[in-house]
C-alpha cells in the first residue's frame, strides 16, 4: 500500500500558529508511519497512525478544510494498515467512518475530496472480496489441519512442524473472517505444540505470540491480557537480539496503551468531526 499524497495549505486563513504546529506534528508522525509502511512494518505503522490521530484531537477547529483533508488521509491510512494486517472487520469500520465524513465533504468540494470517495469505495470492495476468499480458504485449511492432527496423534513426528504452521494459518484465516475467540484457540494450540517440541522459547514461538496478541487487541476486553503476554515475551526477543521482533512488540504495547484511553473520548472525537462536516454543509445549503 502507498499513502495518499496531500497538498495542505498550513498558512490558510483560520489556522492559528498553535494549530499549524499541531498539523505539522501530525504530518510528521504520518510520514513516520509511511516509512514503516514502505518496509511492510505494519504494526509500527499502526502505532504511528494512531499517534497522529491523537495529536489531531488537539486541533481547535474540526471544520477547518486543511484539518479535514489530513483527517481523511490519516483515517484512510489506518483502514489500509488494518487491511494489510488482514483485520478486515476493523478496516471495514474505518471505511464506514470515512464514508460518513466524505459523503458531506464531497458535496462541499468534489474536486478536493472526490478522489478519497473513489478510493474508499475501492477499498470497501477489496475488503468484501478478501473476506469471502478467507472464508473459502478456511474450509480447505481446516481439513488440512484435521489431517495433520490425526498424523501427529498417530505418532508421525515429522508432521508436527507442519501441524504448527497449519494451526497458525487456520488462526489467521479465522481472525480475518472475524472469529477472534476461535482464532485465539488455534494460536494457543500452535504455541503449546511448538514449545513442547523445542523445549524452549524460540523465535518462531515469539512471532506466533506477537500475532496472537495483535488478534487479541481487536477485542477491547482482552487488552490487559494482550499487554501481559507482550510484556512476558519481550525479554525473550531482546535475548535473541532480533531488533525487528522487539520493535513489533514495543509498537503493539504502545497501541494498547493508546487504546486503553476511555473509548468515549475517541467516539466523541469522531462524532465532532462528522457533525462538523454536516454542520458546514447545512450552512452552505
Amino acid at each position: 500500500m502507498t499513502q495518499i499524497e496531500l497538498k495542505l495549505n498550513l498558512d490558510a486563513p483560520g489556522i492559528t500558529p498553535e494549530g499549524k504546529e499541531i498539523l505539522q506534528n501530525a504530518i510528521q508522525t504520518r510520514k513516520e508511519a509511511g516509512e514503516n509502511i514502505s518496509q511492510a512494518k505494519y504494526l509500527e505503522a499502526m502505532e504511528r497512525t494512531v499517534a497522529a490521530l491523537k495529536i489531531m484531537r488537539e486541533f481547535p477547529d474540526y471544520q477547518n478544510p486543511e484539518f479535514r483533508s489530513l483527517f481523511v488521509a490519516v483515517l484512510f491510512d489506518l483502514a489500509e494498515i488494518h487491511y494489510a494486517l488482514h483485520n478486515y472487520k476493523q478496516s471495514e469500520k474505518e471505511v464506514e467512518t470515512l464514508f460518513k465524513v466524505l459523503d458531506n465533504l464531497v458535496k462541499q468540494d468534489e474536486e478536493r475530496f472526490g478522489q478519497y470517495h473513489i478510493l474508499a469505495m475501492e477499498l470497501s470492495t477489496r475488503i468484501l472480496r478478501s473476506r469471502k476468499k478467507a472464508l473459502a480458504l478456511l474450509v480447505k485449511q481446516q481439513i488440512t489441519t484435521d489431517s495433520l492432527s490425526n498424523k501427529v496423534n498417530s505418532g508421525v513426528s515429522a508432521a508436527t512442524d507442519k501441524l504448527v504452521d497449519s494451526l497458525c494459518t487456520t488462526a489467521q484465516l479465522l481472525a480475518a473472517t472475524g472469529d477472534i475467540r476461535e482464532s485465539l484457540k488455534f494460536y494457543a494450540e500452535a504455541i503449546k505444540i511448538s514449545k513442547k517440541r523445542t523445549g524452549r522459547v524460540t523465535k518462531k514461538e515469539i512471532k506466533m505470540t506477537v500475532e496472537m496478541a495483535e488478534v487479541m487487541i481487536r477485542l477491547r476486553s482482552m487488552l490487559p491480557r494482550a499487554k501481559r503476554l507482550l510484556d512476558a515475551i519481550l525479554p525473550h526477543a531482546v535475548s535473541l537480539k532480533d531488533v525487528d521482533l522487539e520493535q513489533d512488540i514495543i509498537s503493539l504495547i504502545e497501541v494498547i496503551d493508546n487504546n486503553e484511553e476511555p473509548e468515549t473520548k475517541w467516539r466523541m472525537f469522531l462524532h465532532k468531526v462528522i457533525a462538523g462536516a454536516k454542520a458546514k454543509l447545512k450552512v452552505k445549503s
